[in-house]
């Protein structure tokens, strides 16, 4: 008759044992395995601790010898098992990702996971897991415009110079309109954000007019100078420079950011400009209006006032737009620019070289 390996314990490691083996927050196979080795130390063969614990036989004999080989740790782990072979090679995962980047279907411009389905001859849920392990979201596709302006550095060094290094006694002012913003009415009313449904709002609508905002931003302290107008020719941008004019104390210089809008660049706001030598216009890159830091006031006035806005009329929006840049005003907070001019022209260098080689191609 085959007879187990006895086991002898020190009093520090029985003792352990005996707190694993009742302890409360001792997890439940941790308990058991302790159990086995204790009652083993006890001199029972492996039969009769299998009828005490009410186990299989090979189980006791496998932590028996687990703890023989490597003591009271051996019992905590479990070891690796192999689980079961994978349904996707390596080599089919690689075939699909290679088809998602390299290749379109037939009669479409991407792949889903229902067509690469089919391609491959592997289920949706497959392919889908592959994407998302790999980072692939075919569904998706983000715009770009790399500058082409041939002063595209001396411009970028000029603007971000204005951002991270402001000059003395100066105010340096981000300035841009907004074009067709839409006074909206609703066809029907909508039903309030209550627990379990969001918001509902009808897909058709009734245009009521359109104005322009002009604005602004301040770049040291975030207050922005707005006005609205019906149009956005030269004359409504000569009529707020001049309400810039008035409102900054005289004894400031005036440094504005401001993009190639041909209204900007006009022969009369030139003649003004150079009457009001206190102004100083700095233009952006052409292709780069995210240059501007009014841009992204823009698009926070869009996300929290306009688009889910119902106006009856062009009165209406005009006063939300009024009201939304007299609240920011109460607590104006800038936008803090960290990107020096040296990385953002790596940057795009590296974008044109790329841009180039696949013309080239």
């Amino acid at each position: 008759m085959r007879v187990a390996q006895p086991i002898v314990l020190g009093a520090d490691v029985r003792r352990k044992l005996e707190q694993q083996a009742r302890g409360r927050s001792t997890p439940a196979r941790v308990v058991l395995r302790s159990r086995i080795v204790l009652l083993a130390a006890d001199g029972l063969q492996n039969k009769q601790i299998a009828a005490t614990l009410k186990v299989a036989p090979r189980m006791v004999t496998l932590w028996r010898g687990r703890f023989l080989a490597q003591g009271i740790a051996g019992l905590l782990k479990d070891a690796p098992r192999p689980g079961r072979s994978p349904a996707i090679t390596t080599e089919v995962a690689a075939t699909l990702i290679a088809k998602t980047t390299q290749s379109t279907p037939a009669n479409a411009t991407q792949w889903s996971t229902r067509t690469m389905a089919r391609e491959m001859g592997i289920s949706k849920a497959s392919v889908s897991r592959i994407w998302r392990a790999n980072g692939l979201k075919p569904h998706r596709v983000e715009s770009f415009k790399v500058s082409n302006d041939p002063l595209f550095a001396d411009k970028l060094e000029a603007i971000v110079g204005l951002y991270l290094n402001p000059p003395e006694h100066a105010l340096v002012l981000s300035v841009d309109e907004k074009s067709q913003i839409q006074a909206l009415d609703r066809t029907q009313p909508g039903l309030p954000l209550k627990k379990g449904r969001c918001q509902t709002m009808t897909h058709d609508y009734k245009r009521n007019g359109t104005t322009t905002l002009f604005a602004a931003l301040n770049v040291a302290n975030g207050e922005v100078f707005g006005l609205c107008q019906e149009k956005h020719r030269h004359q409504e941008w000569l009529k707020f420079l001049r309400m810039i004019d008035q409102t900054v104390p005289a004894d400031k210089e005036i440094y504005l950011i401001c993009d190639n809008y041909a209204t900007h660049k006009h022969e009369k706001v030139q003649r003004w400009l150079d009457k009001h030598k206190r102004f100083h216009v700095r233009f952006t890159p052409t292709s780069a209006s995210w240059l501007n830091m009014v841009e992204r006031f823009f698009r926070d006035i869009t996300h929290n006032r306009i688009r889910r806005g119902v106006f009856q009329d062009l009165e209406q929006l005009i006063m939300a737009i009024g009201n939304y840049i007299d609240v920011h005003n109460q607590n104006p907070k800038p936008f803090i620019w960290t990107a020096k001019a040296n990385d953002i022209l790596e940057k795009v260098t590296r974008a044109r070289a790329v841009l180039n080689n696949r013309r080239s191609a």
